[in-house]
């Protein structure tokens, strides 16, 4: 019975870890608005399908309103004037990213986002 209670216990822990979102966790947040793409890339599949990415190189800032530059690709031309926050790692190595409120945003990027693009 011990046995049988410590596997279950052991594929749990596994499973919560394998439901974890690797790309976020433990990373660093910094927030942007998102402006107009800065480039494109075409990538054609073995199907032929061509995969459009999105680049964007932009400022972002974190919580204490630090300017980081960034670049990251999206597979979709994401909407402008959207707010995002940012996982980074390596100070700013995007690994994903989440579409947010402007009131989800800590103060003092707030005040960073609207001196730098111009307002909310």
């Amino acid at each position: 019975m011990k046995k049988i209670f410590c596997i279950l216990a052991i594929l749990m822990l596994v499973g919560s870890f394998i439901s974890c979102d690797i790309q976020r966790f433990g990373k660093d947040n910094v927030y942007i608005e998102v402006i107009e793409p800065t480039d494109t890339t075409e990538d054609r599949l073995n199907s032929g399908e061509v995969i459009t990415r999105y680049i964007y190189k932009q400022k972002a800032f974190d919580e204490e309103g630090k300017s980081v530059d960034v670049e990251f690709s999206a597979g979709k031309e994401l909407r402008e004037g959207a707010y995002l926050m940012l996982y980074v790692r390596n100070e700013n190595e995007v690994t994903s990213y989440d579409e947010v409120k402007w009131d989800e945003i800590p103060n003092a990027a707030q005040v960073e986002l609207e001196n730098y693009y111009g307002g909310n």
